[in-house]
């Protein structure tokens, strides 16, 4: 059997805390199979003492003895069998366990798993405590899912997450941007869904639109030989196509808090028996945009929900929230340092009329894959997208003021590889996760470390390689020394050659 730590949920260690578990270091013996080692312990102390009060008998009890062992042997192996399986104890079982342990691998073998992705991954996924998605005990129609999406083993944050998630905690947890942490939501929110309770049991909130309709569909991915109905409501679409849908069955809700509040109070959505609710992008959706929202929604809720706060970056005004909302939060903090370990990142110091240069540049020098293009405002991304389609590379561009159906479609496109180039304002910087995507430019630099670290995180996707590169204005100069302070993170300048196996490989 494979020695690495295996916990049923919320019991362990971890790196967040206490994990809930049993208070009493002491063994259980109700933990164990009347052929665990624990038993069989206590047998050879036994057995010791027997020897050691008849020291006739030694010679004769000696072959025996071995006999014994043996036999106790195979009955461990045996027990670590049907302990990894998490079937029962006892020797009626065991016929039983080599059935499922059969009809186990039967059942992987036929999954449509994608082709392995082979590319290099640094330990912001790779540095795991060596669990397995069997561990957690999941339904084997969602651990299809799984598999099927691609998923291999959790990453750091899968692992901290989802054991504690599917205790019914609240928890508060950090982690940097690509490192898996929709999955660690929608895993365990996944698993909790009664199907057969047409009612809405999980709501996930997020504050883009193009967010929301990225975790649905993971969601979808997921679920999808689960009977559970993902819904997912957002601003700028039809108002009475969602509450007609809302008239079928919904287990799961994803959506803006704006839309689902209207909706709410309307009487339409229906949140007494939502024992779940979600916060992706906490940070941004605690914000004064969205805060009062979220809080007249969580008073549509039961008094027994459970709240799952995630996010790359908590500032202090989050701890207000946390007080009052989720008093006795498991603490999961996985970030020891704020960068992404596979992203590198450069400046180039230009003045203002050089940077479209200086981008023509970049694109003629550099191996690039899909590039994300971040500016500071609406009117230069239409600008930018211009002068790079007169440049003769492709480009697409997308912004809040856009109608939501263009929004959708240039998402959509630009996720399928429909283009290689995105112009882009802070609308696009908040969990899109296309994988792609190797270099992200600041044509303008952003005003706060926050901006800037949720920019560069739309490369090098879980653990990837990737590439940011800053054009660096005299205004901007204090900024950029600013931000690298906050980061503690090393920004250098641009060389003239960049070696593509730092963001190709």
């Amino acid at each position: 059997m494979n020695n690495r730590a295996r916990y049923p949920p919320g019991i362990g260690p971890g790196r967040g805390g206490n994990m809930g578990g049993n208070p009493n270091p002491n063994p259980n013996p109700n933990l164990y199979g009347r052929n665990s080692q624990y038993h069989q312990h206590q047998q050879h102390q036994m057995q010791q003492q027997y020897v050691q009060r008849n020291p006739i008998h030694n010679q004769q009890n000696h072959q025996q003895q071995q006999q014994q062992h043996h036999h106790q042997q195979q009955q461990q192996q045996q027990w670590l069998r049907r302990n990894q399986m998490g079937s029962d104890d006892g020797p009626t079982k065991q016929a039983q366990s080599s059935a499922i342990n059969s009809s186990s691998q039967d059942w992987k073998a036929q999954l449509n798993i994608p082709p392995r992705d082979t590319r290099y991954q640094t330990e912001d996924v790779t540095a795991t405590k060596g669990n397995e998605f069997e561990d957690y005990f999941l339904k084997r129609e969602l651990l299809m899912g799984i598999y099927e999406k691609g998923f291999e083993r959790p990453s750091p944050i899968q692992e901290e997450s989802i054991p504690i998630a599917l205790t019914g905690s609240d928890i508060l947890a950090r982690a940097k941007n690509g490192t898996g942490k929709t999955a660690a939501f929608c895993i365990p929110a996944l698993e909790k869904i009664d199907q057969d309770k047409n009612v809405i049991q999980v709501v996930i909130l997020v504050p883009t639109r193009e967010l929301a309709l990225q975790t649905s569909q993971v969601c979808k991915e997921l679920g999808k030989h689960l009977n559970i109905q993902v819904m997912v409501t957002t601003g700028g679409t039809s108002l009475r196509d969602d509450i007609m849908r809302l008239y079928q069955p919904v287990h799961l809700l994803v959506g803006t808090p704006g839309r689902i509040l209207d909706l709410t109070k309307k009487g339409v959505c229906v949140l007494k028996n939502c024992s779940m609710l979600v916060m992706d992008e906490a940070d941004k959706l605690l914000s004064p945009e969205f805060q009062p929202s979220i809080e007249q929604l969580i008073h549509y809720l039961p008094t027994n929900r459970q709240i799952l706060l995630f996010s790359a970056t908590f500032p202090v005004t989050v701890k207000d929230f946390k007080d009052r909302y989720l008093p006795k939060p498991y603490i999961i903090n996985l970030m020891d340092e704020l960068t992404l370990k596979g992203i590198t990142q450069f400046y180039a110091f230009v003045e203002e009329r050089q940077k479209v240069h200086c981008l023509n540049t970049l694109f003629s020098k550099l191996q690039i894959n899909q590039s994300i293009i971040f500016c500071n405002s609406v009117n230069r991304v239409e600008l930018l997208a211009r002068k790079i389609t007169e440049l003769g590379y492709s480009c697409f561009y997308i912004h809040a003021k856009m109608l939501q159906d263009h929004r959708n479609r240039v998402f959509h496109d630009f996720r399928n590889g429909a283009c290689r180039n995105l112009v882009c304002t802070d609308l696009f910087t908040r969990g899109i996760d296309i994988q792609a995507v190797n270099v992200v430019i600041n044509f303008d630099f952003p005003k706060n470390s926050e901006t800037y670290l949720h920019r560069v995180g739309r490369s090098g996707r879980y653990g990837h390689l990737g590439l940011a590169v800053n054009l660096i204005t005299y205004e901007d100069r204090f900024n950029l020394y600013r931000i690298e302070q906050e980061l503690g993170t090393e920004i250098k300048q641009i060389p003239p050659q960049i070696d593509q196996a730092i963001y190709c490989t």
